[in-house]
């Protein structure tokens, strides 16, 4: 799983939304993997990504993920994370939409359990989003890569994917600027 996170400084505005969390399906040739692209609102935290990371495992797990599901969810401090998820059926050729809505208690209970096992990297990514020494213009975006299982325990994030994240040490990320 790709995952791409961004920080922007003010949420949109009159929102009380922590982070949203958008996938970009793989290009036809599938040369590159499909991206989750997470964009946290304020300071972040590594509770504040952990619980985006929780959203965008359990949207992919609650989209009934498809090659190429397009999936737009956004994640509130009251109301969990709710959003849509998108694709084309393979038979018909028709749009196929599912409105996605994942319990804060779930959210909560997934970023906990990612935290417990991998929150020294989620912890180094955030240090990384926090530095002051961006260079002025550049947008703040740290990009990681970590394969989860195909199978998702509903609210522990799977075995598989924890177990990544607790071998974090040697997990490797860049900076994104404008200039790459």
């Amino acid at each position: 799983m790709d995952v791409l996170v961004m920080v922007e400084e003010q949420p949109p505005e009159h929102s009380s939304v922590l982070a949203h969390v958008s996938s970009v399906p793989s290009p036809l040739t599938l040369e590159r993997p499909s991206r989750d692209v997470v964009t946290l609102y304020g300071i972040p935290s590594p509770e504040s990504l952990a619980l985006a990371l929780a959203a965008a495992l359990e949207s992919r797990r609650s989209a009934d993920d498809h090659a190429d599901t397009v999936r737009h969810v956004g994640v509130w401090p009251e109301r969990g994370a709710v959003g849509d998820a998108a694709w084309r059926d393979q038979a018909t050729g028709e749009l196929v939409t599912r409105d996605l809505q994942i319990p804060l208690a779930v959210l909560a209970e997934t970023a906990q359990s990612l935290l417990l096992e991998g929150g020294q990297a989620i912890r180094r990514l955030v240090g990384g989003l926090l530095m002051p020494d961006w260079p002025e213009g550049t947008r703040r975006a740290v990009s990681f890569s970590f394969t989860p299982s195909p199978v998702y325990a509903s609210t522990a994030a799977s075995e598989a994917v924890l177990a990544v994240l607790r071998e974090a040490e040697g997990l490797t990320y860049e900076l994104d600027s404008d200039e790459n």
